[in-house]
Parts: C-alpha cells; structure tokens; sequence
C-alpha cells in the first residue's frame, strides 16, 4: 500500500533547435550538449548522482558503476541532434525517425532489449465564449525510449513539460530506484491524468451548448446557424481528443499485462491503474462524440422546423390574399355582359365580401396555428 501512495504521490500533483552535428563516440571528448537536452543526469539508488554531462559520459558512468541509469529530456530535438544520441544508445532507426518526425498515432514498440512509446499530450485551451472557431483543446507528444540502463523523453509541443515530474520522482528516491519502468509509468500516468482533467473542461462546454441549442431561444439561432458551427466545431475537437486516447488502450493494456524485461514486475501491475483510466478517458470521449451529433442532428432538426413555420406563415398569407387577387381579377376581364357589372352597389358589396371571406381564412389559419 506505501508503494501505491508513493506513486499517487508523484505522479498527480501537475531550446531551442540546434542544426550542427554532435559526435558522442567514444574517442570524442567533451561535447557540449545540444541545446534540444533539456536534462541530462544519472541515477543511481533513486538519487541522482550526477548531472551536467554529456548523454556518452552520463552512459559511461552507468556502465562503470554497474547499477542506475541515465535519464535524458529532450524538446524538439533535430535529426543532426539525435543522431550522435541515438548512436551511443544503440536506438532503432525506425524509432528515431518518429522520435525526431513527429505526428505520430500512439503506440508501444519493441526494439530487442528496448521499448519506445508515443503519448499524445493534451491542454485544453481557456476560452471566454466558445464560437465557431474556438481552439478547444491543443495537443502534443512525448516519446519515450526505455532501456535497462536509460530512459530518454522526447517531447513536441509548447505544453506536456516533465520538469515537475522529474522534480517529484527525485523526491521519492524509493520509487526511482525502480529503474526507467518507475519513469515511463509516472510519464503514462501524468498524460492520462492530462486526459481526465480536459474531459471534466469538455464536458462543460457540451453541457453548456446542449442547453443553448434546447433553450427557449433557440427560435432564433436556429436561423442564424450559429449552434451549428459552434457544434461541429467542437465535435471536431473532440474528434481530436479521440485520435490521442483510442490507440493508446492496447499499448497500457500491453504494459499491464505482459512481461517484459525492461519493466520491473512490481512496477507493472500500476500500470493496470493507467489502464483502466485510459478505457475510462476513451468511453467518456466515445460519449461526448455520440452526443454531440445527438445535439447536431437537433439542431438541424429544429431549424427545419423553424423553416417549415415560417414557410407556413407565408403560405397561409398568401392564401388570404388569392382571394381579392382572384375576384378582382374576374371582374378586370373588360366584358360588357357580367353580373352585377352596372348594379350601383356592386362595387362596395364586393369589397365587403372579400373583407369577409379574407377574415374567415385568417381566422381558420389562426385556429390551427399556422398564423
């Protein structure tokens, strides 16, 4: 149980590019560290042992002691920037390529004594009034390498920061010293974690357009359209939470349930936790989906609605109106022989009997609602 609180404890609080090649060979000496490392140190029993070294030193010095590993942070790194790290670590071509490309689906990968795995990072964007154009939320990606004896983070985009991680695992140097499994498990939970709280945010904002579209005024937007762009835009939004959390389900359910090498066993059966909030993260979102076009297919439904009522209005109008058209258009036909054509009160007894029939049509459309 102290174990569980540990990791509760640590993983639910909350560069630039550089385009010259670096050489971390092993006849190299000293090569400054790219601007795209944001952190570069050793661990060693859950503390960190050193730090300010190069990703070959700080690998170095793993191997000599025989025990630790070197957790390395990266933003944006570029291809001449990864490749010297990539060499000195012996990482996949394939994997680098994605790690440094970018845009890509959630997922665990095995490279023999490896894993590298792909989260997609999501913030939801404040906004005073949602509208048609209105950024919901914004994502991004962390990429994980998980070896025996290194973890290293890629992360893409202007949010999904793991300084704060960083900072509380070193405070729990018992849940560190678990090795780079420790890390990639507080990485996976901190991104689902991000998950649940936007859908508490999404759901405020669906909740919030649902009432619109069935308030009392709908009347009136639903001629303007306005619900309807504000519905797509966000169902679109939603769409893209959807892509970060649907392929994610196998990868945790694979980190949960097999056996791997590079992950501690003890450290394994959290990941069940990640999991299950992962499936919950996707129903929530599945929801929202399924709701959001219940929403839009009312809203239209209530336009037409609005539409066949004022083509109503305009029909029962011009109803009332066929009649005078169609009586004095009889009598402009010019004959000389037609009833009541020289009678003295033909004339106002006319007008009087198309003021009359005129009432009683208005009057029958009025009873049935159609005016």
């Amino acid at each position: 149980m102290s174990m569980i609180r540990d990791l509760r404890a640590v993983v639910r609080p909350t560069l630039r590019k550089s385009h010259a090649s670096y050489d971390y060979g092993p006849n190299s000496a000293r090569t400054p560290v790219p601007s795209s490392v944001v952190d570069c140190a050793v661990y060693r029993d859950g503390r960190r042992a050193s730090d300010h070294v190069s990703p070959r030193e700080a690998l170095d010095k793993v191997r000599a002691a025989g025990e630790g590993f070197v957790w390395i942070g990266l933003h944006e790194p570029s291809e001449q920037e990864f490749s010297g790290i990539a060499e000195v670590f012996g990482l996949h071509p394939l994997a680098v390529e994605d790690a440094v490309q970018a845009h890509q689906r959630p997922k665990l990968e095995r490279y023999d004594d490896s894993l590298f795995t792909v989260f997609k990072t999501i913030r939801y964007v404040e906004h005073a009034e949602l509208t048609a154009t209105s950024e919901v939320v914004e994502t991004g990606e962390v990429m994980v390498f998980t070896g025996r004896r290194f973890v290293i983070t890629v992360r893409h985009g202007g949010h999904g920061s793991l300084r704060a991680l960083r900072h509380r695992l070193e405070d729990n140097p018992e849940l560190l010293a678990k090795g780079p499994s420790a890390v990639l498990h507080a990485i996976a939970d901190q991104v689902v974690d991000d998950y649940l709280a936007v859908t508490d945010a999404l759901q405020d904002d669906i909740d919030e357009v649902e009432i619109d579209v069935f308030s009392a005024a709908q009347g009136r937007s639903a001629r303007s359209g306005g619900d309807a762009g504000r519905i797509y835009q966000l169902k679109r939004e939603v769409l893209e939470f959807k892509r970060a959390v649907s392929p994610l389900l196998r990868p945790m359910q694979l980190l949960s349930e097999r056996p791997m090498r590079v992950v501690d066993p003890e450290i394994q059966k959290y990941f069940r936790d990640v999991a299950d909030h992962v499936a919950r993260v996707h129903e929530q979102v599945v929801g929202f989906d399924d709701l959001l076009n219940s929403i839009l297919q009312a809203n239209l439904a209530q336009a037409t609605v609005v539409q066949n009522e004022d083509m109503r209005k305009i029909t029962a109008w011009a109803a009332i109106f066929a009649v005078p058209t169609m009586i004095t258009g009889v009598y402009g036909m010019n004959f000389d022989h037609m009833p009541e054509l020289h009678w003295r009160f033909g004339y106002p007894t006319v007008l009087v009997g198309m003021v009359l029939v005129c009432f009683a049509i208005h009057r029958g459309f009025r009873r049935n609602g159609w005016i």
